[in-house]
């Protein structure tokens, strides 16, 4: 279990968190949003003790932060952006080494080590040096150190940066299967990946939890309207005033007729499924079904939408054009 209460964290005079509060349930895998500079690598540094946050609560796996940092980050496993990898150690030397910072007995030490190598498919350079290994090797060797010592949290910061498309699919596999015995927080750009992979989401902009669902009630909450798209044989006719006769029916956007064919868009109230009364209003009337099929909000423009705004001049901070280094470590504290 992970929960965050009022969690505060600021640079000088730049608030790079601000009075955000979420919680993750046992075993739950939870998406962590938000555009470059919004707070999220801040977050979870100040959840791994990395960095203390300047006001507010952080507990893991049933211990505060703050005031059992030892407890926490013994149950604990991060990956950050960029694996902390030490180059002149081989792949099995180092996580060798994690294994015995992290206190795994020498007795289940080479277990570990080889079954967090073979889950992230990195077994076959076991004696590579990490100093030569490509960006997404780096990344899987960096989440084999993160699993290995079986934590009960893990924190993952784009996992699978680097990694190509087979190597994604392996990756977004795993941790799916890690979720139910680990709690996850995993904080990624693939917003794809979030819909295939997380129960439940939290965006964040500015600083602040803007939104936090699963993804589904966030389509739901953020579409307004039900929307169906249509192609329709009707020949000469314009089926416009039939289907806007169908109760339930706010709106008929005729987006194309080409030679009888027309292509459509049907808006209904929130909640209301026409997709059959649409049906037997195109057959009775004689026309041809083409296509009927449900228009829903991807995640991307869900995201854009809670984190895209016009700023004006006058109410605009300059402080946070300067997020990013605050996130890296770059700005003082």
């Amino acid at each position: 279990m992970i929960e965050v209460q009022h969690l505060t964290k600021v640079y000088g005079s730049l608030t790079a968190v601000d009075d955000i509060s979420f919680r993750v349930e046992p075993g739950e895998i939870l998406g962590f949003l938000g555009p470059n500079g919004a707070g999220k690598t801040t977050t979870m540094r100040v959840l791994t003790g990395y960095i203390p946050a300047t006001e507010g609560k952080a507990i893991v796996a049933g211990f505060d932060v703050f005031e059992q940092p030892i407890e926490a980050k013994r149950r604990t496993g991060y990956l950050p952006e960029t694996p902390p990898l030490y180059p002149e150690m081989t792949v099995r030397e180092y996580l060798t080494f994690v294994a015995r910072i992290n206190g795994v007995s020498s007795n289940d030490r080479q277990r570990l080590v080889g079954s967090s190598m073979e889950r992230t498919r990195v077994d076959h350079i076991a004696d590579r040096h990490c100093g030569k290994l490509s960006k997404g090797y780096r990344q899987r060797v960096g989440l084999a150190q993160a699993i290995m010592h079986n934590p009960d949290v893990l924190i993952l910061d784009e996992p699978t940066a680097g990694l190509d498309p087979k190597q994604i699919i392996e990756t977004r596999e795993l941790i799916k299967s890690l979720g139910g015995d680990h709690t996850i927080i995993l904080s990624t750009h693939i917003l794809p990946e979030v819909s295939q992979t997380c129960q439940r989401i939290v965006i964040i902009n500015r600083g602040r939890v803007v939104a936090e669902d699963k993804p589904d009630n966030l389509i739901a909450r953020l579409q307004g309207a039900e929307t169906v798209s249509l192609q329709i044989d009707a020949g000469s006719a314009d089926p416009t005033s039939a289907l806007l006769a169908v109760d339930g029916v706010t709106r008929v956007t005729v987006n194309s007729q080409d030679s009888g064919a027309v292509s459509a868009e049907v808006e209904s109230v929130q909640g209301r499924d026409l997709r059959r009364d649409l049906a037997r209003t195109i057959v009775t009337n004689g026309w041809g079904l083409l296509e009927l099929r449900s228009i829903r909000m991807s995640l991307e423009e869900i995201f854009l939408d809670l984190t895209t705004e016009e700023i004006e001049p006058e109410h605009e901070n300059p402080d946070w054009k300067n997020t990013d280094q605050a996130e890296s470590g770059t700005t003082n504290a």
